[in-house]
This record gives structure tokens, C-alpha cells and sequence, in this order.
């Protein structure tokens, strides 16, 4: 069992952590610390897990103070869709420090830790949600995608008159158990046709379809609505619940609230959304969950009426720079030298030669003086092919020292559609 000590970051002179896997009977308390970190029942964790279970206890880490585990990390194995295909990725979870030793260097000792065992696992990407994500682009983590969730009035719902529609397309409602291998099917589909997410093996739709359903008050159960092509195909699905509640003139006021539309044509999602809009004793239907470039507004009559707000974002770290870089495809050649700056993982930090015709890519160490400076954060923030790096330049945080380096390293990152990762974890 591997052991690293770490000198506390803290001004009083606490001693270094000891950081290491988890033992069977540490795992409990690594559960506390984490559902004391960020204030949620531990009851509902370990309900969770003993239904859905998830987790292999081999990533588990705890930071002892003593023989009391006093911070906790955790990270699962998942094939994220990156440009080129499917990737092996950490997904960084159960992170949490007991509040009497927060800001001691219990978090730092866990991620450096962390981003070793990751990279002796041959995982070269880490991502994770973020609470607090100041936290986390301290620890070389970006933004790679975001999400918003848009709320449509049903008064303003009209579609456009060009949206298309197929009349030999019909839709069914469902319960999501009952139809869970098609469902998967077309969730798999989906993961090919723009980065960021991840295929839900094993308990994962369990873990989903649990979080989507939790109680609410006057809330219906969780729905899905399917449409499906003549030969009886499934085109599209939209997970929803609809809250009942009357409005201040005492007439219904319902809402829909919609998780994962999927549409593999253009006319499955006008049938997701003529229906979805059209739903009894409701004024508004809430979609929740999409990438930057979602059509929804598009098809509207009048896109101004689409109110959208940011609600998260997806964070991602290269653990293995050179490698990451090179197992990824790019939409353009480019030839360029990136130094690199990385606090928490040295084998990161130096120049790298990148080059690339789009679709055979090297990536070398080199003494070459560079195009572009950045931090490993900004690179983890463009992996997914929406994170410009020349706006990091322009706000002074990245340093080109070629005239025209980020914009050449951007067009190659590049991706057509924007990342969206659709599962919690």
C-alpha cells in the first residue's frame, strides 16, 4: 500500500499528511468526512451505494491525522468521449476535508496524491464536477463544458413553421425502467455525436434514474417520452416530471421539467418538443442540462423567448500531458511548442512539441523555445474543444510568444459540437 507524506501547507506548523488507499474499515469514516464536507445526509450515501453501488474501494483515498481519517478522495474508471473516440478517464468524486482541518494542506496532499495513482492506472484525463470550482482550477482543472437549463412560458412555445416534421413519427410515454436497454442504446448513440460524456456501465443508470426521482413535493413520477420512426426505431427520448401547482388566479400553473433530450433526427426532437410543450395544466416546460449549442432556441418561433441561465460545468485536468495530447484527434495540422506549468504533477511541467496533419499526432519533450505559455488548467479547459485559448491570452493568465499560437492551437482543438457530460457522479 502506497504511502506519501506531504508537508502541511498550514502556518502553525501541523505536521505532513499521511495519504493512502483506504481500509475496509476506513471506508465508513471516508463517508462521513465527505457527507459532513458538503452537508448531505449520510443516510442517503450509503443508501445509494448499497443499492447502486459504484465505487471500487481500491480508489478510494483517505489523509490521516493519527489513526483519524480527516480528508477523503475518490475516483471511478470511465471511457469519456473526447475527440477521436473514447478515452480512459478518472472520475473524480467523494472529495471532502473535515471542517476542523480545512486550509491545512489535507485537499492538496489528496489530489497530488491522487493524480499519481491515476496516472499508474493509465488514465491521462481526471474530471469531476465542481462545488466550489475555485477550488479545483488550483489543482489544474479547467472548464470544459458547460451546461444551462432553459425555460420555455407555454404562451411563447410555437416552433418555427419550418421546424421539421415527420408524420410517420410517434411518441409513447414510458416508465424508464421498463424501456432502460433501448434507452441505453440511444444514450450510446448519442455519446458518439459530441464529447464529454461517458457510457452508464454497470449500476449507472441506477445512480441516474435515482437522482432524477427523488421526492419532490406535487411532483409526478420520473416519465420518459420516446418517439419512434415507422419501423418502430427509437429516435428520441426525454426524461421529465411535471410539479403541479396553481397560479395566483387559482387556474393550473403546472411545470415540466426536462432532463437528457435525445434526438438522433432533426424531426425526433421537434416531436420531443411539440409534445413536451403541449403538456396538460402546465405554463412552462424547464429543460435542464444543455451544451452551449443546443438547438432548442433555434426551433423556437421567437428564440428570445428561450431563458437561459448557466446551472454547471464539467471540470477536466490532463494528468498525462504529452500523452492526452496525443491520444486526442484534431481538426486541423498544427506544428507548435507549449511549456507547460503544473504545481501539482512535475512530470507535466517543461516545453512540448505538438505536432499533428489531424489525424497523426507526436508529442515530445524539447529544449525549443515556446509558441505558448499556459497552465495545465487551460489546457484541461480546451481539451474537450470549446475552451479558447486565446482568451486566456488576451486576459493575460496565458502568454503567446508567437503571434497567432493560441488562435492555430485553438482551430486544432476545435470540435463542432460542444461538450456535454449528462451524468452526475
Amino acid at each position: 500500500m502506497a504511502v506519501e507524506r506531504h508537508p502541511s501547507t498550514s502556518r502553525t506548523g501541523d505536521p505532513g499528511w499521511e495519504v493512502r488507499t483506504a481500509t475496509e474499515a476506513e471506508i465508513p469514516d471516508a463517508s462521513r468526512v465527505f457527507t459532513t464536507a458538503i452537508n448531505i445526509p449520510l443516510e442517503e450515501l450509503l443508501g445509494v451505494e448499497r443499492d447502486h453501488p459504484v465505487n471500487d474501494p481500491d480508489r478510494i483515498l483517505v489523509a490521516l491525522d493519527g489513526d483519524r481519517v480527516v480528508g477523503t478522495a475518490n475516483s471511478h474508471r470511465f471511457a469519456l468521449s473526447v475527440p477521436g473516440g473514447p478515452r480512459p478517464a478518472a472520475g473524480v468524486t467523494g472529495v471532502g476535508v473535515w471542517p476542523t482541518h480545512r486550509r491545512r494542506g489535507v485537499l492538496t496532499a489528496l489530489m497530488r496524491h491522487q493524480l499519481a495513482d491515476v496516472r499508474a492506472r493509465g488514465e491521462n484525463l481526471a474530471i469531476l464536477w465542481a462545488s466550489e470550482g475555485g477550488i479545483y482550477g488550483r489543482h489544474g482543472y479547467g472548464r470544459a463544458a458547460h451546461q444551462h437549463t432553459v425555460a420555455v412560458r407555454r404562451a411563447h412555445a410555437a416552433l418555427r413553421p419550418d421546424a421539421p416534421r415527420d408524420p410517420g413519427l410517434t411518441v409513447e410515454l414510458a416508465a424508464p425502467a421498463d424501456v432502460l436497454p433501448e434507452l441505453d442504446r440511444l444514450h450510446r448513440a448519442a455519446l458518439t455525436r459530441r464529447p464529454g460524456g461517458f457510457p452508464r456501465e454497470g449500476h449507472w443508470w441506477g445512480v441516474r434514474l435515482w437522482m432524477l426521482s427523488r421526492p419532490r413535493p406535487d411532483t409526478s413520477d420520473l416519465r420518459v417520452a420516446l418517439v419512434r420512426g415507422p419501423d418502430g426505431a427509437l429516435l428520441g427520448s426525454a426524461l421529465h416530471r411535471v410539479t403541479t401547482q396553481d397560479g395566483e388566479d387559482g387556474l393550473p400553473a403546472g411545470k415540466v421539467t426536462v432532463h437528457e433530450p435525445i434526438a438522433l433526427t432533426p424531426a425526433a426532437r421537434t416531436a420531443l418538443y411539440e409534445y413536451l410543450f403541449a403538456t396538460d395544466l402546465t405554463v412552462e416546460t424547464v429543460v435542464v442540462g444543455l451544451p452551449d449549442d443546443d438547438p432548442l432556441p433555434a426551433l423556437l418561433a421567437d428564440p428570445a423567448q428561450a431563458v437561459r441561465r448557466t446551472t454547471g460545468a464539467l471540470w477536466l485536468r490532463l494528468v498525462d500531458v504529452p500523452a492526452a495530447l496525443a491520444e486526442r484527434s484534431y481538426a486541423h495540422p498544427v506544428d507548435t511548442v507549449i511549456e507547460v506549468a503544473d504545481r501539482h504533477a512535475p512530470w507535466n511541467a517543461g516545453r512540448w512539441h505538438l505536432k499533428t496533419d489531424g489525424a497523426d499526432t507526436r508529442v515530445e519533450a524539447t529544449d525549443t523555445a515556446p509558441d505558448l505559455t499556459v497552465d495545465v488548467a487551460h489546457l484541461g479547459a480546451a481539451h474537450l474543444g470549446r475552451g479558447p485559448l486565446t482568451t486566456r491570452v488576451d486576459a493575460g493568465t496565458a502568454v503567446e510568444h508567437t503571434p497567432g499560437a493560441a488562435a492555430r492551437l485553438d482551430t486544432a482543438l476545435y470540435t463542432p459540437r460542444a461538450p456535454l457530460c449528462d451524468t452526475g457522479f
